[in-house]
């Protein structure tokens, strides 16, 4: 099992999980995998340090096992929505396990490392093959009606359009930080367009919770994001 190798970047890193925390993910991740059905294959443990390590990469800023574990808690929230909350946890392992900001199949690689790494482990087709379809979703976070795996997986990983300002504006400069390499002015236009192009959507989040307490606060920063963006003189960072 690998990932993509990583950019040579040695910037200063921004939203890292605390180093207790690893523990903590590991012991998470075994517990996810068991509930899955692994246990036939081989050892779960090899496997959660080979994510954690990619989810480490040093090219990451936002996409870090910071990121792993609040996607996770959030899931957490949200669990009894799901048909198969195993395959949505083990799907937010995988989902941005390949990740590389210069490229744009991040998600179908990271859903064919989940179709490698799985029956490995003892996990069965059916589950494997949900695990991918909700790594794969996460490309568009369009979930179809009465879809409820995808509904937990692309809430959770929406839900931190709804932080508090210093939290969201922290997810910003995180995600700037990342698209270092682009010019300012090239990042501001296509950060503008995706901020328009959820700002557009009917409903940003799909589950109730989500809809009651995610939506309106996820509106008002993506709001104000854009503003920022589009103000004369305004910066990425803005918020």
């Amino acid at each position: 099992m690998t990932s993509d190798a990583p950019l040579d970047d040695t910037a200063p890193r921004h939203d890292t999980a605390p180093r207790h925390d690893t523990a903590r993910l590991r012991a998470r991740w075994h517990a996810t995998a068991i509930a899955a059905g692994a246990g036939a294959g081989r050892d779960p443990g090899p496997y959660a340090d080979r994510l954690l390590t990619a989810w480490a990469e040093p090219q990451r800023r936002y996409h870090t096992t910071a990121h792993l574990a609040d996607v996770l808690a959030r899931i957490d929230v949200l669990a009894d929505h799901a048909d198969d909350p195993a395959a949505v946890e083990l799907a937010a392992w995988f989902h941005d396990a390949v990740y590389r900001p210069d490229r744009s199949e991040n998600e179908e690689r990271s859903a064919a490392l989940a179709e490698r790494a799985l029956p490995e482990l003892g996990v069965d087709a059916s589950r494997t093959a949900e695990v991918a379809r909700l790594v794969r979703l996460t490309v568009t976070h369009d979930p179809a009606p009465g879809d409820t795996n995808g509904e937990v997986l692309c809430d959770a990983d929406l839900a931190v359009l709804a932080g508090e300002p210093d939290a969201y504006a922290a997810y910003v400069a995180a995600v700037r930080a990342e698209y270092g390499f682009v010019p300012d002015d090239a990042f501001r236009a296509g950060r503008a367009a995706v901020l328009r192009q959820l700002l557009d959507l009917p409903r940003l989040f799909r589950t109730p919770y989500g809809t009651a307490y995610w939506e309106a606060p996820a509106r008002a920063n993506l709001t104000a994001e854009l503003a920022g963006l589009t103000a004369p003189g305004g910066h990425a960072s803005d918020s």
